[in-house]
C-alpha cells in the first residue's frame, strides 16, 4: 500500500498554479513546448530554441502561453480546424485555468501598452520634422603693432572731411554661434525649412573697424552674434521649397537666405573653407542678407544652372523695431517699397571639378540713421559700397539708392589635393543728395579675391585654404563716403585657415587672417586676428 500510495504521488499532476515559478521537469512546461513545436507559436530565443531546460517565472510562460493561444486561434479562424487535434484544445483549456490570472494580467499590461502608444502617436511631435544642428565654440584674438584710425561716419562741420578717432584694444573672446535646423517634408521632395539661431561673439577686430563694417574684416563669420539681443534665439531662415517640374525648384518664404543660393564656392563655405566675412563671399554681393520673396532654380542641363530671387530685406540680425530694416514686414515700406534686390546667377560646370560663376544683383537700398545724422546708407544694407556710411559729400542726407553689381566666381580643382578659386566683383551705387543744390554721382568699387585649396591635407576631408583678398578698391565717389574711404589707401587681407574633421562630428578649425592697410589708412599699422573654432554638428 505504502508503495501504490508513492506511485500515485509521483503520478499526479502538480498544481503550477502553487509554484513561484514553471520548471523545465513541470507537466505545464512539457504541454506548452509541445504545442509550441507542432504549431509553431513561438521563437524564444534567436537561435529558434526554446531552452526547454531553464526554468521560466510565471509571467514569462503566461506570454508564451498566450501566444500559443492566438496561433491556435489564428488557425481555427482561418477554417483549418481540423489542423488542431482535441488534446491540443483539452491541454490548452487546462492550462488556461492554471495560468488564469496571469494571462488576465498580461492582456490589461498589453491594453495599457497599446493606449500609450496610440497616445504617443497622436502627440508626438511630426513623423515628417527632423532636427539638426551646429554649434560653434570660437576663441579669437586681435591685435595690432600701433594705434589704428578709425571713421566714426560723422563729418567735421567746418571742413566737411571725415572724422577719425582712435580705436581701443581688445582682449581675447570666447563665444558661442549656434543653429537649430527644423525640415520638414509633406511629400518627400519638398522641404519647409525653420532654421533657429542664437549666439553671443563679438569678434575683437570689431573694436579697429570704421562705423558701418562692424562683422566685416577681421571678423570670423562663426564668430558673430547673429541676433539683435545676445543668447536670445531668432528665427535665421524661414521658407519652403518644391519642386514645379523635373528639373524647376522653387523656394519661397518670409526669410529665405540669400547665400543659400547665390555666390557659393566649394572652398570659401564658412563651414568648411575660409572663416572670414570677408573671404566667404564677395563683399559687393547684395543688400539683402535674408529677405522675404522667392528663389527659382532651374537645373537647363548638367552643366548648366539659373537661379533667380527677388528678396525684400528681413534679417535676423537686424532689430524689426528700426522701421529702417526688414523693410518687406513694415506696412510703411512693405515687400516692394524698401530695401529689396533682384537677383539672377548663371553657374556653368564643365565638370564635377569646376564651377563658374556669373552674378548679377540690381538693389534698392532704403536711407536709415547713423547717429544723429538722418537719410544714410550704411553697415550691411549698404552694400555695394560696401558697407561704410554713405552721405551726399557735405554731411547732408540722401534719397534712397540703387545700386548694380556684377560677380565672376570660380573654382576648380585641379588634382585631389590641389584647388583655386576667385572672385571679381564690380558694384555702382547712386548717390542722390535730398538738397538739390549739392550734386550727386556714383561710387565704383571693385573687389577681387584669389586662394589656393589643398584639399585632404594629412587627412581625408579635411581642407587648407589660402586667401587673398581686396575688399573694396574706389575707382570713384570716395567722397561720398564718411566713413570706409580712409585716405584713399586699398586695403588688404591674407587668411590662412585648416579644417581638420577630428570625427564625423567634431572639427578644429584654427585660422590666422592679417589686414593691411586697415580702414584704407596707409598710416595705419597691419592688424593680426587668430581665431580658433571648435565645431559641432548633430
Amino acid at each position: 500500500m505504502n508503495k501504490l500510495a508513492e506511485t500515485a504521488d509521483v503520478a499526479q499532476v502538480t498544481s503550477v498554479s502553487q509554484l513561484s515559478d514553471v520548471r523545465s521537469t513541470d507537466w505545464a512546461f512539457t504541454a506548452l513546448q509541445s504545442l509550441v513545436e507542432r504549431y509553431g507559436c513561438i521563437a524564444g530565443y534567436p537561435d529558434s530554441t526554446f531552452r526547454g531546460a531553464k526554468a521560466l517565472a510565471r509571467y514569462e510562460f503566461a506570454a508564451g502561453l498566450n501566444a500559443c493561444l492566438d496561433k491556435i486561434n489564428e488557425i481555427i479562424s482561418a477554417g483549418l480546424a481540423d489542423k488542431v487535434s482535441k488534446e491540443d484544445l483539452a491541454t490548452l483549456q487546462k492550462l488556461q485555468e492554471e495560468f488564469a490570472a496571469e494571462l488576465a494580467t498580461l492582456r490589461g499590461r498589453v491594453d495599457a501598452l497599446d493606449a500609450k502608444t496610440a497616445k504617443l502617436e497622436a502627440q508626438q511631435f511630426s513623423t515628417t520634422t527632423k532636427l539638426s544642428g551646429l554649434a560653434f565654440f570660437n576663441v579669437t584674438g586681435a591685435t595690432a603693432s600701433g594705434d589704428v584710425i578709425r571713421e566714426t561716419g560723422a563729418r567735421d562741420p567746418i571742413t566737411g572731411r571725415p572724422i577719425t578717432a582712435t580705436a581701443t584694444r581688445p582682449n581675447v573672446t570666447f563665444g558661442y554661434y549656434l543653429f537649430l535646423n527644423l525640415t520638414t517634408s509633406f511629400t518627400g521632395k519638398d522641404a519647409l525649412v525653420t532654421q533657429l539661431v542664437t549666439g553671443n561673439g563679438n569678434s575683437p577686430a570689431n573694436n579697429f573697424v570704421s562705423n558701418g563694417f562692424f562683422n566685416s574684416w577681421g571678423t570670423p563669420f562663426l564668430d558673430q552674434t547673429g541676433v539683435p539681443t545676445a543668447n536670445q534665439f531668432n528665427i535665421r531662415e524661414l521658407f519652403y521649397s518644391f519642386p514645379v517640374a523635373s528639373n524647376v525648384n522653387v523656394a519661397i518664404g518670409p526669410r529665405v537666405n540669400f547665400y543659400r543660393y547665390f555666390d557659393q564656392n566649394r572652398f570659401t563655405s564658412f563651414l568648411t573653407g575660409t572663416t572670414s566675412f570677408n573671404s566667404n563671399g564677395s563683399t559687393l554681393s547684395n543688400a539683402v542678407d535674408r529677405g522675404s520673396g522667392a528663389v527659382v532654380i532651374w537645373t537647363i542641363n548638367p552643366q548648366f544652372r539659373l537661379t533667380a530671387a527677388y528678396l525684400g530685406e528681413n534679417t535676423e540680425f537686424l532689430s524689426s523695431a528700426n522701421p529702417n530694416f526688414n523693410t518687406s514686414s513694415n506696412p510703411q515700406q512693405g515687400l516692394f517699397g524698401g530695401t529689396n534686390t533682384l537677383t539672377a546667377e548663371l553657374v556653368y560646370s564643365p565638370s564635377k571639378d569646376a564651377n563658374f560663376r556669373f552674378l548679377y544683383t540690381r538693389s534698392n537700398i532704403k536711407t536709415t540713421n547713423v547717429g544723429a545724422a538722418n537719410n544714410r546708407i550704411t553697415g550691411a544694407t549698404a552694400e555695394p559700397l560696401p558697407y561704410g556710411v554713405a552721405d551726399d559729400g557735405q554731411g547732408g542726407g540722401i534719397n534712397n539708392a540703387t545700386a548694380d553689381t556684377i560677380i565672376l566666381n570660380f573654382d576648380w580643382l585641379l588634382s585631389k589635393g590641389f584647388g583655386v578659386f576667385g572672385r571679381y566683383s564690380y558694384g555702382s551705387t547712386n548717390i542722390s543728395p535730398l538738397n538739390p543744390a549739392v550734386q550727386g554721382g556714383s561710387v565704383n568699387v571693385n573687389a577681387f579675391q584669389f586662394g589656393l585649396a589643398f584639399p585632404d591635407l594629412f587627412k581625408e576631408s579635411a581642407l587648407a585654404v589660402l586667401s587673398f583678398v581686396v575688399p573694396h578698391s574706389y575707382s570713384s565717389g570716395r567722397n561720398f563716403l564718411s566713413s570706409g574711404g580712409g585716405d584713399g589707401a586699398t586695403q588688404y587681407e591674407l587668411e590662412l585657415s585648416y579644417y581638420y574633421p577630428i570625427s564625423k562630428n567634431i572639427a578644429i578649425v584654427p585660422a590666422f587672417y592679417a589686414i593691411f592697410n586697415p580702414n584704407s589708412f596707409s598710416t595705419n599699422p597691419a592688424v593680426f586676428v587668430g581665431n580658433i573654432r571648435t565645431q559641432f554638428s548633430f
